[in-house]
Protein backbone atom coordinates (compact mmCIF):
# COMPACT_ATOMS: atom_id res chain seq x y z
CA UNK A 1 0.00 0.00 0.00
CA UNK A 2 1.37 3.12 -0.99
CA UNK A 3 2.89 5.62 2.14
CA UNK A 4 0.42 8.55 0.70
CA UNK A 5 -2.66 6.39 0.78
CA UNK A 6 -1.97 5.05 4.58
CA UNK A 7 -0.76 8.76 6.12
CA UNK A 8 -4.87 10.27 3.79
CA UNK A 9 -6.23 7.52 5.98
CA UNK A 10 -4.38 7.84 9.33
CA UNK A 11 -5.43 11.89 9.39
CA UNK A 12 -8.70 11.01 7.99
CA UNK A 13 -9.48 8.71 10.52
CA UNK A 14 -7.76 10.93 13.26
CA UNK A 15 -5.03 8.39 14.53
CA UNK A 16 -7.75 6.66 15.79
CA UNK A 17 -9.39 3.04 15.86
CA UNK A 18 -12.16 3.61 13.48
CA UNK A 19 -14.03 0.48 15.56
CA UNK A 20 -13.43 0.89 18.86
CA UNK A 21 -12.37 5.00 19.06
CA UNK A 22 -8.98 3.94 20.69
CA UNK A 23 -6.45 6.98 19.91
CA UNK A 24 -2.63 5.71 18.75
CA UNK A 25 -0.96 8.03 20.82
CA UNK A 26 0.88 6.35 23.51
CA UNK A 27 0.41 2.90 22.18
CA UNK A 28 2.70 0.22 21.85
CA UNK A 29 1.56 -0.96 18.71
CA UNK A 30 1.41 0.77 15.76
CA UNK A 31 -2.10 0.91 14.24
CA UNK A 32 -3.30 -0.93 11.26
CA UNK A 33 -4.39 -0.09 8.05
CA UNK A 34 -7.03 -2.41 6.72
CA UNK A 35 -9.68 -3.16 4.49
CA UNK A 36 -13.43 -2.61 5.81
CA UNK A 37 -14.65 -5.02 3.07
CA UNK A 38 -12.16 -7.74 2.77
CA UNK A 39 -10.01 -8.35 -0.29
CA UNK A 40 -11.23 -11.63 0.05
CA UNK A 41 -14.97 -10.45 -0.64
CA UNK A 42 -13.96 -8.71 -3.71
CA UNK A 43 -12.75 -5.04 -1.73
CA UNK A 44 -10.41 -2.74 -2.98
CA UNK A 45 -7.42 -1.07 -1.75
CA UNK A 46 -8.75 2.66 -2.10
CA UNK A 47 -9.55 4.99 0.45
CA UNK A 48 -12.69 3.97 0.28
CA UNK A 49 -12.70 0.81 2.08
CA UNK A 50 -9.65 1.64 4.52
CA UNK A 51 -9.59 2.36 8.05
CA UNK A 52 -7.76 2.23 10.54
CA UNK A 53 -7.87 -0.28 13.38
CA UNK A 54 -5.91 -0.66 16.65
CA UNK A 55 -4.17 -4.46 16.58
CA UNK A 56 -6.81 -5.95 18.65
CA UNK A 57 -9.92 -4.69 16.69
CA UNK A 58 -7.49 -5.50 13.40
CA UNK A 59 -7.14 -9.02 14.67
CA UNK A 60 -10.15 -10.02 15.97
CA UNK A 61 -12.21 -8.62 12.69
CA UNK A 62 -9.70 -10.38 10.14
CA UNK A 63 -12.03 -10.83 7.37
CA UNK A 64 -15.55 -10.85 8.93
CA UNK A 65 -18.38 -9.10 7.59
CA UNK A 66 -21.09 -10.29 9.42
CA UNK A 67 -21.34 -11.44 12.88
CA UNK A 68 -24.17 -12.93 15.41
CA UNK A 69 -26.02 -10.13 17.77
CA UNK A 70 -25.52 -12.18 21.47
CA UNK A 71 -29.03 -10.35 22.14
CA UNK A 72 -31.22 -11.54 19.31
CA UNK A 73 -28.73 -14.46 17.69
CA UNK A 74 -29.75 -12.57 14.25
CA UNK A 75 -26.64 -12.31 11.98
CA UNK A 76 -25.74 -9.02 11.19
CA UNK A 77 -23.16 -6.90 9.17
CA UNK A 78 -20.37 -5.89 11.37
CA UNK A 79 -20.35 -2.03 11.74
CA UNK A 80 -18.91 -0.08 8.85
CA UNK A 81 -17.02 2.83 10.02
CA UNK A 82 -16.99 4.57 6.92
CA UNK A 83 -20.77 4.07 6.39
CA UNK A 84 -21.90 4.29 9.72
CA UNK A 85 -21.92 6.81 12.51
CA UNK A 86 -20.38 5.22 15.47
CA UNK A 87 -22.66 7.58 18.36
CA UNK A 88 -25.69 5.53 16.26
CA UNK A 89 -24.88 1.89 17.30
CA UNK A 90 -22.25 2.09 20.12
CA UNK A 91 -22.33 4.28 23.44
CA UNK A 92 -19.08 4.76 25.27
CA UNK A 93 -18.73 4.48 29.06
CA UNK A 94 -16.38 6.41 31.98
CA UNK A 95 -14.62 3.39 32.20
CA UNK A 96 -13.58 2.79 28.38
CA UNK A 97 -16.43 0.32 28.17
CA UNK A 98 -18.38 0.58 24.80
CA UNK A 99 -21.61 -0.38 24.55
CA UNK A 100 -23.54 -1.79 21.63
CA UNK A 101 -27.04 0.30 20.95
CA UNK A 102 -28.19 -1.45 18.10
CA UNK A 103 -28.03 -5.34 16.50
CA UNK A 104 -25.09 -3.85 14.20
CA UNK A 105 -23.42 -2.51 17.49
CA UNK A 106 -23.59 -5.24 19.60
CA UNK A 107 -23.01 -8.28 17.07
CA UNK A 108 -19.68 -5.59 16.13
CA UNK A 109 -18.59 -5.12 20.38
CA UNK A 110 -18.91 -8.89 20.35
CA UNK A 111 -17.24 -10.02 17.06
CA UNK A 112 -14.17 -7.62 17.77
CA UNK A 113 -13.84 -8.38 21.58
CA UNK A 114 -13.98 -4.72 21.77
CA UNK A 115 -14.37 -4.83 25.17
CA UNK A 116 -11.31 -7.10 26.84
CA UNK A 117 -9.01 -5.83 28.87
CA UNK A 118 -6.47 -4.40 27.22
CA UNK A 119 -8.96 -2.44 25.22
CA UNK A 120 -11.11 -1.48 28.17
CA UNK A 121 -8.61 -0.48 30.14
CA UNK A 122 -6.72 1.73 27.09
CA UNK A 123 -9.83 3.42 26.14
CA UNK A 124 -10.74 4.17 30.12
CA UNK A 125 -7.02 5.59 30.29
CA UNK A 126 -7.30 7.98 27.35
CA UNK A 127 -10.43 9.40 28.88
CA UNK A 128 -9.29 9.98 32.35
CA UNK A 129 -5.94 11.16 30.86
CA UNK A 130 -7.66 13.72 28.46
CA UNK A 131 -6.79 12.27 24.91
CA UNK A 132 -10.41 10.96 24.54
CA UNK A 133 -13.52 12.98 25.24
CA UNK A 134 -16.49 10.94 26.03
CA UNK A 135 -18.74 13.62 24.55
CA UNK A 136 -16.72 14.02 21.22
CA UNK A 137 -16.97 10.26 21.34
CA UNK A 138 -20.68 9.75 21.63
CA UNK A 139 -22.26 12.80 19.48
Amino acid sequence: MPRQLRELVRRRDGNRCGYCRLIQLGQASVFHINHVIPRSAGGVTMESNLVLQCPSCSLHKSDKRHARDPETGDVVLLFNPLEQRWSQHFRLLEDGTCVGLTDVGRATCAALRMNDTLPRLARGIQLRIGLLSIDEVNS
